[in-house]
């Protein structure tokens, strides 16, 4: 049955209330059974697009419809279409698991309909990122005076960091860039590693810098940024200097030799900021801290609270240690937006958006329920993890790691021992069977011009048990490949000889 709505959205009538709570009670029991099933869920969505636009689809809708209705609808739609990213035996890309006690602290943070924007219009909100800024400054051990933003991810933290570094190198120099702009601004360089993450050359264009202008330094096997290149590269470019560090690789792990690039950066008197999506939060670890060791020496750090902290969705953090450039950066004013005061930490000083979702909330949350250890084990537990894993794969004949396994990420290859187009196709072709497995879902790259399969272990149900189980299925797929491959061999040899 359809129901009207009038101009506020609501109904008119008393039955509107239970109307909508009929909804959220229909969400919530969809997303705990949703969640009670997370170790059975597939790992890889079962619709194609067709499918989904036809369970999406149809006219536009004319009339209105009961609320828990449509969430019964919305399930029903959306579920085969979900990929398995908040599950235990995701290992494509670093995305996190989105911890329970998070997703429920979102849950509010949409109920309360907060626009955490300033603290005028939000003042818990405002509270919330304040205190979760601290604890992430003291978590990372990063230096104390640092500002944060709160931000949609790690792209735009990036942002938020380079353009707080352009305003503070171009007003050394007599240019105010957030007055003035871009047109007629004394040029800044940009040194960023050869391997550096798309992320990052993102926010490079946001900010008018363009990918093509930026100075690319060489890097080595494991991805991580020459010092002898970087040094000649500044030997030839003279002004204003960023230098784009990363702690953490996607496809290794590994981490950029930070205290020659911070020494050759800051003599000449350059800005360096770090892309540490991942890899900063090696830092929250006793036992990882060593990888992250001298981090601290940046200027500014974008890392992603979805990935190790497994804060749901936009949760991105920007550290800027210059906190005045990171104010100025991204400074809204209006009459209508009165000053909270020099004791409140008012966020629309710290991050591009004005009308925002409050994610002080769940970050908060998070760090209250993991505190300090409760995250540093996590980070070991998942570290550990990857290297079982690669320990597994790595005894089977065939099967290559091509990285050191220090962190959560590492490299695969199948075929090894093979040219280099048939170990490219065995590997393309065991990615394909592992995935129609269905048992994880691990996903291909390039890397070094191969064909090779990239895992990282970073959501928090995973077990040994499920390191095992897709360890097992991975295997079982190889097999299956070098099955089929050493049968064609045989069978073209038997022709060649019969011709």
């Amino acid at each position: 049955m359809s129901r009207k709505f009038n101009d506020s959205g609501n109904t008119g009538d008393s039955s509107d209330l239970s109307d909508s709570s009929a909804a959220l009670e229909t969400a919530y029991r969809h997303a705990l059974r949703f969640h009670e099933a997370r170790h059975s869920q597939p790992p890889a969505a079962s619709a194609d697009f067709n499918a989904l636009l036809e369970a999406f689809g149809g006219p536009t809708p004319e009339t209105g419809a009961p609320a828990a209705e449509v969430i019964e609808r919305l399930v029903v739609a959306a579920e085969p279409g979900l990929m398995g990213t908040a599950g235990a035996r995701f290992f494509s890309w670093v995305v996190g698991g989105s911890h329970p006690v998070g997703v429920a602290a979102d849950w509010l943070t949409s109920v309360w309909g907060q626009n955490a924007g300033c603290y005028q219009g939000a003042p818990a909100g405002a509270v919330a990122e304040q205190v979760a800024a601290q604890w992430l400054v003291d978590i990372l051990h990063l230096p104390r005076e640092c500002s944060v933003g709160f931000t949609t991810g790690a792209t735009m933290s990036n942002f938020v960091c380079l353009a707080a570094a352009r305003g503070a190198l171009l007003r050394r120099v007599g240019w105010d860039v957030e007055l003035d702009g871009m047109f007629g601004a004394p040029p800044i360089t940009v040194c960023i590693g050869d391997d550096a993450h798309a992320s990052v050359l993102a926010s490079l264009r946001y900010l008018g810098f363009g990918e093509r202008r930026v100075v690319r330094i060489a890097t080595d096997e494991a991805g991580r940024m020459k010092v002898a290149a970087l040094r000649v590269a500044l030997a030839r470019c003279p002004g204003p200097l960023i230098v784009i560090a990363q702690a953490g690789h996607i496809m290794t792990g590994a981490f950029d030799p930070i205290d020659d690039i911070a020494t050759l950066t800051q003599a000449r008197g350059g800005w360096l900021h770090v892309d540490g999506a991942f890899g900063l939060w090696a830092r929250a670890s006793p036992a990882r801290a060593h990888l992250a060791r001298g981090f601290d020496r940046a200027d500014s750090w974008a890392t992603d609270a979805h990935k190790w902290l497994q804060a749901p969705y936009e949760c991105g953090c920007a550290f800027v240690r210059d906190a005045d450039a990171h104010r100025r950066a991204m400074t809204i004013g209006a009459s209508y937006l009165p000053d909270a005061g020099d004791a409140i930490r008012d966020p629309l000083h710290y991050a591009p958006e004005l009308s925002r979702r409050a994610r002080g909330f769940a970050l908060w949350a998070l760090l209250r329920a993991f505190g300090r250890e409760g995250v540093a084990a996590m980070i070991e537990r998942h570290c550990v993890l990857a290297g079982r894993m690669a320990q597994r794969l790595a005894v089977v004949p065939g099967i290559e790691i091509l990285n050191e396994v220090a962190l959560n990420q590492f490299v695969v290859q199948f075929g090894a021992g093979e040219a280099a187009q048939q170990h490219d196709a065995l590997t393309v072709e065991t990615i394909a069977r592992i995935q129609a497995a269905g048992v994880c879902h691990a996903a291909g790259a390039r890397w070094r011009g191969r064909e090779v399969m990239r895992v990282s272990v970073i959501s928090w149900p995973t077990t040994e048990e499920d390191i095992d189980r897709a360890a097992d299925s991975m295997i079982a797929a190889w097999r299956g490949v070098r099955g089929r491959h050493a049968k064609e061999v045989l069978d073209e040899r038997r022709t060649a000889m019969q011709a």
